[in-house]
């Protein structure tokens, strides 16, 4: 008799952007899961194709919108039977409500996640410290999402993105992790030292650069890719729930 679980689809995961953020996700989904054998791991399903429109161009620059090539990749991943989405990338989620809105499965935004996980780790009225793209900080995607949980979001400056944050994420994408390791670590304790109790780590490039950072640093930061790969974990658990009712 099969399992529920084995008369669903997988997860699919709209990815690419970066390609080592995917693969970090996925790497987290599997460590995350409580499995002792192949088959309970939960299934995933994704699309690493990097061949997306920029998104900091876009929203920056006025350059080409990655929403037809992002629909034409969650399409995909429909049409082969999926049963939720996730997508592994923070500024992607200024299109996420596009994305969502005639979508037939569970598609969580990871924004919404982050900032519950973030609101969950600290009293109200603190300040929110913002690892990210300047692409992401110009959209605005946690302002709202922590304010209404009763939190402000503490920015980088302008020097600190041009110097540390936008130089580690680039190194991330061109795998010199021991490159951008110093950058994001520096980042960070910035960040906290301005006044932020936690710091979200609003881009997936970020947890990367910060592996083998000391765990007080990590400890105080908030992995948007860490609290998606769970998500996703549970979501597999609930889908599998529904399925044997």
């Amino acid at each position: 008799m099969k399992h529920p679980t084995q008369t669903i689809g997988p997860i699919g995961v709209i990815g690419g952007m970066g390609p080592l953020a995917t693969v970090d996700f996925m790497h987290k989904v599997i460590l995350a899961t409580a499995a002792e054998h192949d088959e309970q791991h939960v299934p995933l399903l994704a699309s690493n194709d990097a061949r997306i429109p920029r998104r900091p161009a876009a929203i920056l620059q006025g350059g080409p919108s990655p929403l037809a090539r992002l629909q034409e990749l969650r399409d995909l991943l429909l049409a082969a039977g999926v049963s939720a989405l996730v997508m592994p990338c923070n500024t992607a989620h200024h299109w996420h409500a596009e994305l969502a809105r005639d979508c037939p499965v569970p598609f969580p935004s990871l924004i919404d996640l982050a900032a519950d996980a973030a609101a969950a780790r600290t009293p109200p009225g603190v300040s929110i410290g913002i690892i990210a793209t300047r692409a992401t900080l110009a959209a605005g995607l946690f302002d709202q999402a922590l304010a209404v949980r009763g939190r402000q979001t503490l920015l980088p400056s302008d020097q600190l993105l041009d110097d540390a944050i936008l130089p580690s994420i680039a190194h991330v994408k061109a795998t010199q992790l021991d490159a951008a390791r110093p950058l994001m670590q520096h980042a960070v304790q910035r960040l906290l030292d301005e006044g932020a109790a936690v710091v979200i780590l609003a881009c997936t490039e970020a947890p990367i650069a910060l592996v083998g950072a000391p765990p007080t640093l990590l400890g105080q930061c908030v992995d948007t890719t860490q609290v998606l790969a769970e998500a996703t974990v549970a979501l597999w658990r609930e889908l599998g729930v529904a399925a044997a009712t």
